[in-house]
Protein backbone atom coordinates (compact mmCIF):
# COMPACT_ATOMS: atom_id res chain seq x y z
CA UNK A 1 0.00 0.00 0.00
CA UNK A 2 1.19 3.48 -0.81
CA UNK A 3 -0.21 6.72 0.55
CA UNK A 4 0.12 9.91 -1.49
CA UNK A 5 -0.36 12.83 0.92
CA UNK A 6 0.83 15.42 -1.62
CA UNK A 7 -0.46 14.61 -5.09
CA UNK A 8 0.82 17.92 -6.48
CA UNK A 9 4.37 17.05 -5.44
CA UNK A 10 4.03 13.60 -7.01
CA UNK A 11 2.66 15.04 -10.24
CA UNK A 12 5.34 17.74 -10.32
CA UNK A 13 8.12 15.19 -9.85
CA UNK A 14 6.71 13.02 -12.64
CA UNK A 15 6.41 16.01 -15.00
CA UNK A 16 10.02 17.00 -14.24
CA UNK A 17 11.13 13.41 -14.91
CA UNK A 18 9.32 13.40 -18.25
CA UNK A 19 10.77 16.79 -19.18
CA UNK A 20 14.29 15.58 -18.39
CA UNK A 21 13.98 12.45 -20.55
CA UNK A 22 16.02 13.45 -23.59
CA UNK A 23 15.14 10.26 -25.47
CA UNK A 24 11.34 10.62 -25.26
CA UNK A 25 9.77 11.72 -28.58
CA UNK A 26 7.73 14.95 -28.39
CA UNK A 27 4.47 13.19 -29.29
CA UNK A 28 4.96 10.66 -26.51
CA UNK A 29 6.00 13.43 -24.11
CA UNK A 30 2.71 15.28 -24.64
CA UNK A 31 0.72 12.10 -24.07
CA UNK A 32 2.76 11.27 -20.94
CA UNK A 33 2.32 14.75 -19.48
CA UNK A 34 -1.45 14.62 -20.03
CA UNK A 35 -1.70 11.17 -18.42
CA UNK A 36 0.36 12.24 -15.41
CA UNK A 37 -1.76 15.35 -14.85
CA UNK A 38 -4.93 13.24 -15.01
CA UNK A 39 -3.97 10.25 -12.85
CA UNK A 40 -1.67 9.87 -9.82
CA UNK A 41 -1.01 6.23 -10.69
CA UNK A 42 0.40 7.35 -14.04
CA UNK A 43 2.63 9.83 -12.23
CA UNK A 44 3.91 7.06 -10.00
CA UNK A 45 4.49 4.78 -12.98
CA UNK A 46 6.80 7.37 -14.55
CA UNK A 47 8.86 7.62 -11.36
CA UNK A 48 9.19 3.96 -10.32
CA UNK A 49 11.05 1.55 -12.59
CA UNK A 50 10.15 -2.09 -11.78
CA UNK A 51 13.57 -3.18 -13.02
CA UNK A 52 15.22 -1.08 -10.32
CA UNK A 53 13.12 -2.80 -7.66
CA UNK A 54 14.63 -6.23 -8.36
CA UNK A 55 17.95 -5.44 -10.05
CA UNK A 56 20.06 -6.18 -6.96
CA UNK A 57 18.31 -9.42 -5.96
CA UNK A 58 20.57 -12.42 -6.72
CA UNK A 59 19.04 -15.03 -9.00
CA UNK A 60 16.20 -12.78 -10.18
CA UNK A 61 15.71 -11.44 -13.66
CA UNK A 62 12.66 -9.35 -14.49
CA UNK A 63 10.92 -10.83 -17.53
CA UNK A 64 7.84 -8.60 -17.56
CA UNK A 65 6.30 -6.06 -15.22
CA UNK A 66 2.88 -4.56 -14.85
CA UNK A 67 0.89 -2.97 -12.07
CA UNK A 68 -2.35 -1.31 -11.35
CA UNK A 69 -3.61 1.04 -8.71
CA UNK A 70 -6.87 2.41 -7.44
CA UNK A 71 -7.82 4.99 -4.86
CA UNK A 72 -9.13 3.52 -1.60
CA UNK A 73 -10.11 4.85 1.78
CA UNK A 74 -7.60 3.57 4.36
CA UNK A 75 -8.91 2.73 7.82
CA UNK A 76 -6.07 1.41 10.01
CA UNK A 77 -8.62 0.07 12.54
CA UNK A 78 -10.39 -2.13 9.99
CA UNK A 79 -9.63 -5.88 9.91
CA UNK A 80 -9.52 -5.46 6.14
CA UNK A 81 -6.18 -3.64 6.55
CA UNK A 82 -4.54 -6.07 9.03
CA UNK A 83 -1.16 -6.65 7.38
CA UNK A 84 -0.42 -9.58 9.70
CA UNK A 85 -3.15 -11.69 8.10
CA UNK A 86 -3.21 -13.25 4.64
CA UNK A 87 -5.79 -11.91 2.19
CA UNK A 88 -9.15 -13.04 3.53
CA UNK A 89 -7.59 -15.76 5.71
CA UNK A 90 -8.61 -15.08 9.32
CA UNK A 91 -8.37 -18.61 10.72
CA UNK A 92 -7.56 -18.52 14.42
CA UNK A 93 -5.14 -20.97 15.98
CA UNK A 94 -6.82 -23.39 18.41
CA UNK A 95 -6.21 -22.72 22.12
CA UNK A 96 -4.28 -25.74 23.43
CA UNK A 97 -4.36 -24.63 27.10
Amino acid sequence: MLEVPDSQALTGAALAHIEADEFMPDEERGHAEAAVREDESEALAYLVDPTDLVAEIPGVELAQASWSSEPVEYDPESMEWDIDEEDGDFDEQPDNA
